[in-house]
């Protein structure tokens, strides 16, 4: 039984009752339960449906409650985007005026399950056979069959003319190694074809891996990374102007949108002449009672200047995207520390310090230091004590340093 044939048999009434009675099962017992369903049913039938039922709770994590009713292929859980990242998207395709959109390279169909969510009707593309049978095994099982066409073909000689966006997701991934690929240009297809497919379009919007160089990007788009609960999860260059709704695509600009509460900054752009290139930077100076890890989103963007700017911040390195501050002020683009200690590296010094204020629980965190969180926290022994800290390891005006504190959110008082 090929895949094809495999998915078929899960959708008739024997695979439908199989999988229902295998959406709750524990996977330590597959054992046992391949053994007893086989006495029922055919083998093939069994193992197509065990199968199936360890992707969908591996896709749980990525589409909730959908993934108990939704088929899925072991690349189609690996590819797909969120079901938050992909809702977060559409709703911003409705809202630039988007009512019909073609969904190239649509794998099973995560994306265009969004998009028609949120009301548009959506042409799904994909030339690999098993991915489009489960795009529409997927469209019918979540009732949206009626919004979302799913068409076998080549994505590249598929005529767009008519609709009034296109969204394009690249394979990323070597079918041959099974790894990432990192060069915009190995992508499937290449980005260069994506951005033209783009430009012919009212609107655009194209997913890319949120590495993705900023020499790579097209200066007539706008491109937006996405985190998703502090993960960064992708990036998305947007083209066109659409026909209203905000935010619209700023070309050349650089966004960072913070999910799940959508709070999304749009950069300045004002270049610095001092940084070498068109960056902006932040001033540079010593560390305050505050110190701020701005969101992944906000790195990947390029936006930590301007989040230093909102919270009248600083730098602590000229290298180093954290921001010290001498007042607590929030903001949603960076977690806040009460900073507590300032101290050059060294682990005995450190080690005596937590011992004495009796720090049981550390986190360890670093931005621009060679220790390994792990290998320092060995090396610190921490007790049974009650007391908590986080430790952040780092550099301050280029010299290897420690600094010390606590969530803002956590009742302390700052100061050293």
């Amino acid at each position: 039984m090929n895949d094809g044939d495999t998915l078929t048999a899960l959708l008739t009434p024997e695979g439908q009752a199989l999988l229902t009675e295998l959406r709750d099962h524990d996977p330590s017992d597959e054992l046992a339960a391949a053994t007893r369903l086989r006495r029922e049913h055919p083998a093939e039938l069994v193992s197509a449906a065990l199968g199936q039922a360890r992707l969908r709770q591996r896709a749980a994590a990525k589409f909730g409650a959908d993934a108990g009713r939704m088929y899925f292929t072991p690349n189609g859980v690996e590819q797909s985007t969120r079901a938050t990242v992909a809702a977060h998207r559409a709703r911003r395709l409705a809202a630039l005026g988007v009512r019909t959109l073609a969904d190239l390279c649509c794998g099973i169909g995560g994306d265009a399950i969004a998009l028609a969510r949120a009301g548009i009707r959506v042409l799904a593309i994909d030339r690999d056979p098993l991915a489009c049978a489960a795009a529409r095994a997927n469209a019918e099982a979540l009732g949206l069959a009626e919004l979302i066409e799913v068409r076998c073909a080549d994505v590249t000689e598929v005529d767009t003319a008519g609709y009034d966006a296109v969204f394009v997701d690249p394979a990323r991934r070597s079918k041959a190694r099974g790894g990432r690929i990192f060069d915009p240009e190995a992508y499937s297809p290449p980005l260069s074809w994506a951005v033209e497919a783009a430009r012919k379009a009212p609107v655009a919007a194209l997913k890319i891996a949120p590495g993705v160089p900023h020499e790579a990007l097209p200066e007539d788009a706008e491109t937006e990374w996405i985190s998703d609960g502090g993960d960064v999860k992708e990036a998305v260059v947007w083209f066109g102007t659409g026909a209203g709704g905000v935010p619209r695509p700023v070309p050349g600009g650089r966004r960072a949108t913070l999910l799940p509460a959508g709070d999304s900054l749009l950069g300045t752009g004002l270049p610095d002449p001092s940084a070498g290139d068109d960056t902006p930077q932040a001033p540079v100076g010593p560390v305050g009672d505050w110190l701020y890890e701005p969101d992944g989103a906000v790195i990947r963007a390029h936006l930590v200047a301007d989040v230093a700017a909102r919270i009248d911040g600083r730098l602590i390195d000229p290298t180093i995207a954290y921001i010290t501050a001498d007042r607590l002020v929030g903001t949603p683009y960076a977690t806040a520390y009460a900073i507590t200690d300032v101290l050059p590296f060294h682990v005995k010094k450190l080690r005596a310090l937590l011992r004495e204020r009796g720090v049981g629980i550390a986190v360890i965190k670093k931005r621009g230091s060679a220790v390994e969180p792990e290998e320092l926290r060995k090396k610190l022994k921490l007790g049974g004590g009650r007391t908590s800290c986080t430790i952040f390891l780092t550099r301050v005006a280029g010299a290897p340093t420690m600094l010390l504190g606590r969530p803002a959110t956590d009742p302390v008082t700052p100061g050293r």
